[in-house]
């Protein structure tokens, strides 16, 4: 009776699987503050791309390693990087799955900032919509279905929407992380993809957690700018952002589940302190029940496997 009259539920096709690819093979393997998840080669990543499309999941975000790094980021959007065969090779084999490719320079910089610096060492907004731009074209060009911006620059919807459409790219979607915030959350990720900034913080083109209304304000930027599907990250401090979202926009809302939210669930269940598929169900179902029509979680393949 109770599942006959349940408000919300949690459909796998909903959720997106994050994938991290080397270029390097020496360096995947498993990634030791995120339990269960690893770096995959190229390969590595098309095996995994066809066991979670047999697992009943639609789609995929890609996160490119490079073998080497510079200040300006060049192997992002180089046509042969890691993320651009990454893709070619996913929709060679799995036509009908979504390929999703976060944009942003923090795995490509040797300073591990997200966008390019100017001489004092600040981060240049203009110069990195620059590179943005041209790397989301690479992207579109290797068959890339969604490209996801998550660098927070002002204007980089309105630029790579415009350079998308130019070269007749009209159908390649634009995810914003419209809303992302200088977070706590974020340290396992920053392992995985070697994107530690090695100097200062990102906090000057991150959120302020404490703020809300600001973070509908970037929505409704990206919103006009062309933005197909806007974001909230992280997710679980954060829900009261997807409710406003949700109740104000018309457009898809993404969430974040992000990388410290998944250790710290993984951690707590490793030392038999909670049960961990209830509380992921629980945290799943809370998303949906916040206004998330699209979840990002490294629980994606677990919980897909436990629903069948």
């Amino acid at each position: 009776m109770r599942e006959l009259v349940r408000e919300h539920r949690i459909d796998p096709a909903q959720l997106v699987q994050p994938l991290f690819v080397v270029e390097n093979p020496k360096d995947a393997g498993p990634i030791a503050s995120m339990p269960g998840i690893e770096r995959f080669t190229l390969q590595g990543a098309v095996h995994e791309a066809r066991t979670l499309d047999a697992l009943g999941l639609g789609a995929v975000l890609l996160f490119g390693i490079p073998e080497t790094k510079d200040a300006a980021a060049t192997k992002n959007y180089d046509p042969a990087g890691i993320v651009q065969q990454t893709a070619r090779e996913i929709k060679n084999a799995l036509p009908h799955m979504v390929v999703i490719a976060d944009l942003c320079n923090c795995e490509y910089t040797d300073h591990g900032h997200c966008g390019i610096l100017n001489e004092l060492g600040d981060v240049d907004n203009d110069s990195t919509v620059e590179v943005l731009t041209r790397t989301a074209l690479t992207y579109a060009r290797s068959g890339v279905d969604v490209v996801a911006p998550s660098d927070m620059m002002d204007g980089r919807v309105r630029a790579i929407r415009e350079a998308l459409d130019a070269e007749d790219f009209e159908e390649t979607a634009i995810m914003s992380y419209s809303a992302k915030y200088a977070s706590a959350f974020y340290g396992p990720f920053r392992e995985a993809a070697g994107s530690t900034p090695q100097f200062g913080d990102r906090r000057t083109y991150q959120m302020d957690p404490s703020n809300g209304r600001e973070a509908l304000r970037e929505m409704a930027l990206d919103a006009q700018e062309g933005a197909d599907i806007l974001m909230v990250k992280p997710a679980l401090a954060y829900l009261d952002i997807v409710r406003a979202a949700r109740d104000r926009f018309d457009l898809p809302i993404a969430l974040y589940n992000v990388s410290g939210e998944y250790s710290m669930i993984k951690a707590a269940a490793i030392n038999g302190w909670i049960d961990e598929e209830r509380a992921v169900h629980e945290m799943l179902v809370s998303f949906a029940r916040a206004g998330a029509n699209i979840v990002i979680t490294y629980f994606a393949k677990e919980y897909a496997a436990r629903s069948r």
